[in-house]
Formats: structure tokens, C-alpha cells, sequence
């Protein structure tokens, strides 16, 4: 594609499309959680009703079984005196006793039946209070993940003037741009949406298991459902994340490198990550300062564990009144620094750092040499 005759609406269909998708992704989980709540309902109401049921059957058992013991003790007098009765008293003796143990016995059964009903219903409402529960916090998870792609197309508006004046670097941005947002996509739609489509499929296969193979393995079903829930959750919090940190905005630059870097050390497991900064814990920064030195932190860290096999990464933030120091060095295999800029594949990393440094009216400085691991040093004045 010709960057020269780009138009940037072309993109921002693209990103109404994205939108769009996690958007009806988002009303799906909506769905199901009103379905749920709806059938919750219903069976409340149901519950309600056979539990009088079962109240009324009870009542109607205890009054039939006094008679049913009236009948059995006639009974009884009618056989020891058989003489002193007439042929129709003993039949109706008979009948009678007879007649009041076939109906206690089908109130026992219905009473019996009413009471399995009770269980089952009560199984199930526990089991849609807990989907309710988990379908709404999917969906305040995904509003955030919107909230956060609704304001990202504006700083792609920024992005996009700026490479209509840089072409190749221009088209680079927004081919990886729109790969990170069809990533984002895959990862919404194999994850929390999949996940609940299957937490539906799920319950319909829990309330059989209930009915068929008893509550043991019911609830071997629900633990189960449980941690795909819980996974799902985890992967919107990654996502929320990765496009923007929240602690970022409330506890600042500082704190929040150390965690990210922290979590990136516990997770990767491939270098250690030792992070040093000049005591300014709590010196807040412009948010504009503190979003791009954050991303300049993290696209170093990530190029380094990605392609120099480092084993060790040290991460040193400065924060002087006139201006910000970084430096990230690595022992990792290090480059010929000319070699790779020429390589317009492999250096898109690095010219998105000088870009983002240009953009504050700062310098950077890249240092390597195979085998003699790689020093990136940043400086951005704090007037800028």
C-alpha cells in the first residue's frame, strides 16, 4: 500500500470493525447473563411453588397415615371376632384398609418425587447465581478493554499524520498496528467470549450430570467450570494490561515499572531483571512523559529477552529536575548497530524507540557489539 494515497478513514474502519466485533462479543456475554437471570427467576418462582407442594403433600401424608392405622387396628378387631361381623363388614374392613395404603402409598412417592424436583431446582440456582456473578464481571472487563480501544483511535489519528510525512516508517506502524488489534480480537474471541459460549454448554452438562450421575460429580463439573471462568478472567486482565497499564495513572512511572518488571522476571524466567531508580517514588511525571518512557522501557526489555538471550537485564530511571535518564543494559549476544537499522524488518523496534524519543525532544544513544551484550541510553528533557 502506497502511504502517499493512504486515507485514514480506510484505518479507521478497521478500527470501527474491531469495535464493533468486541462490542457484540461484550452484548453476547450481556445475553447470556440476562438469560440466566431470567431462568434464575423462573425457578425461584417454581421452587416457591413446590415447596408448598411439598408442605401440603406432607400435611395430606401425616392426616393419611392416622387413618391408614384407624383402618389396620379395625382391621385387626374384624379378624380376631370374625364371627360377631357380617360378610359386608369384613369386606369393607378390607377395602378400607387397603384403599388408605395404596394412597399413602402414592403420596409417599409423589412426596418423594416433589423433594428430588426441590433438590434439583435448588442445584440449578446455585449454579446460574454463580454464571450471573462471572458473566458480569466478563462484562465490566471487556467495557474496560473498550474504554481503552476508544481511546486509543485517537492517538492513532496522531499517528497516522505523522507517517504520511514518514512513509516507510508510517506503513510499518500501522501494519503492526493492525496486527496487534487483530491479535487483540483473536484473543477476546478465543477467551472470555469463547469461554462463556462454553460456560453456557457447560451448565446445560452440569444440570444432567445432576439429574444422571448424582452430585458428586456435579460438583466435579463446577470446580471445573469454575477455573475456566477463572482463566477467562485472566486473560482480560492481560489484555487490559497490554494495552495500558492501570496503575500507571494512579500510582505513576516509577512503581509501576518495578511491578511490570517484576511480573515480567517471575514470568519469562529467562534473565533476571534488576531495577535501580534515584529515589523520586512518588515524583509524578506529565502523563505523556510517563506513558512513553514506560513503552520506551518496555519495547527494551522486550527486545532483549526476545532476541539476546540475556541473563541478566539492569533497568536504571533517573528523575533530575531539567531532565529523565533511562538506561537499559543487558549481557545478552548484542548486534552491529549500523547492520541492523539497515534491516528494515528487524529494526522496526528500535525505530519506534527513536520515535518516541524524537517525539519528547530527547536523544538516544545504542550501544552493541556481538557478544558484548547492548546499552540503550535515553535522555528527555523535562521542559520538552
Amino acid at each position: 500500500m502506497d502511504t502517499k494515497t493512504f486515507d485514514s478513514k480506510v484505518l479507521d474502519h478497521i478500527l470501527e470493525n474491531m469495535l464493533k466485533a468486541v462490542q457484540n462479543s461484550k452484548d453476547e456475554i450481556f445475553k447470556i447473563g440476562e438469560t440466566s437471570r431470567q431462568e434464575h427467576e423462573s425457578l425461584i418462582r417454581e421452587l416457591k411453588i413446590v415447596k408448598e407442594h411439598v408442605n401440603l403433600v406432607i400435611d395430606k401424608n401425616d392426616k393419611l397415615s392416622v387413618q391408614s392405622k384407624f383402618a389396620r387396628q379395625r382391621l385387626v378387631e374384624v379378624n380376631k371376632n370374625f364371627q360377631h361381623f357380617t360378610e359386608e363388614d369384613v369386606r369393607m374392613a378390607y377395602e378400607k384398609a387397603h384403599s388408605l395404603q395404596v394412597e399413602l402409598a402414592m403420596l409417599k412417592e409423589k412426596e418423594k418425587q416433589l423433594r428430588d424436583r426441590r433438590d434439583e431446582l435448588e442445584r440449578r440456582l446455585y449454579s446460574l447465581k454463580d454464571m450471573i456473578e462471572r458473566s458480569e464481571h466478563l462484562v465490566g472487563q471487556i467495557s474496560v478493554v473498550l474504554n481503552y480501544l476508544n481511546q486509543d483511535l485517537k492517538q492513532m489519528g496522531d499517528v497516522l499524520e505523522d507517517a504520511k510525512e514518514k512513509q516507510e516508517f508510517g506503513l510499518r506502524i500501522i501494519e503492526a498496528q493492525e496486527e496487534e488489534r487483530k491479535r487483540l480480537s483473536r484473543e477476546i474471541h478465543d477467551g472470555p467470549a469463547q469461554m462463556l459460549a462454553n460456560v453456557l454448554m457447560r451448565s446445560d452438562l452440569i444440570d444432567r450430570i445432576f439429574r444422571e450421575r448424582g452430585s458428586e460429580d456435579g460438583f466435579k463439573e463446577i470446580k471445573s467450570l469454575r477455573e475456566m471462568v477463572r482463566e477467562a478472567l485472566y486473560e482480560v486482565r492481560r489484555i487490559i494490561y497490554d494495552l495500558r497499564p492501570m496503575a500507571l495513572d494512579d500510582l505513576g512511572l516509577i512503581p509501576t515499572l518495578r511491578k511490570y518488571l517484576a511480573t515480567v522476571e517471575e514470568y519469562d524466567g529467562r534473565a533476571k531483571i534488576v531495577f535501580t531508580n534515584n529515589g523520586a517514588e512518588t515524583n509524578r511525571l506529565p502523563a505523556r512523559f510517563e506513558v512513553a518512557l514506560f513503552r520506551l522501557v518496555q519495547e527494551a526489555v522486550t527486545n532483549a529477552l526476545k532476541h539476546s538471550e540475556a541473563t541478566q537485564i539492569d533497568v536504571k530511571v533517573e528523575v533530575l529536575i531539567d531532565k529523565i535518564n533511562l538506561v537499559i543494559k543487558d549481557n545478552g549476544k548484542g548486534f552491529i548497530v549500523n547492520q541492523v537499522r539497515s534491516e528494515k524488518k528487524n529494526s522496526f523496534g528500535l525505530m519506534g524507540m527513536k520515535e518516541r524519543v524524537e517525539l519528547l525532544d530527547g536523544k538516544i544513544v545504542i550501544n552493541s557489539m556481538p557478544g558484548q551484550g547492548t546499552i540503550i541510553v535515553i535522555q528527555v528533557p523535562r521542559n520538552a
